[in-house]
């Protein structure tokens, strides 16, 4: 099923906006607000600044959209927890 336009904008109203520096420019990314809790919970757990994560995922992502990268690392971040 094909969903309407009113799904559509409910769903990104479901996206948390955030506005990020990387290597001294600004950027827009949106992210389920629960993908942003696991990324905050990170970079405590490493001990880091949350640019700082953001910056590590963004060296390493390669060609990959920031946003892509940053929800494979939040899962990649779950997915290690014991």
């Amino acid at each position: 099923m094909i969903a309407g336009p009113r799904a559509i904008k409910n769903r990104t109203r479901l996206l948390e906006k955030r506005s990020v520096a990387i290597a001294g420019h600004r950027t827009s990314v949106a992210l389920e607000p629960e993908f942003w809790a696991v990324l905050k919970t990170e970079a405590e757990r490493r001990r880091t600044s949350f640019a700082g994560l953001i910056t590590a995922i963004d060296r390493d992502r390669g060609e990959r959209p920031l946003a892509s990268a940053l929800r494979l690392a939040a899962l990649a971040a779950v997915q290690a927890r014991p």
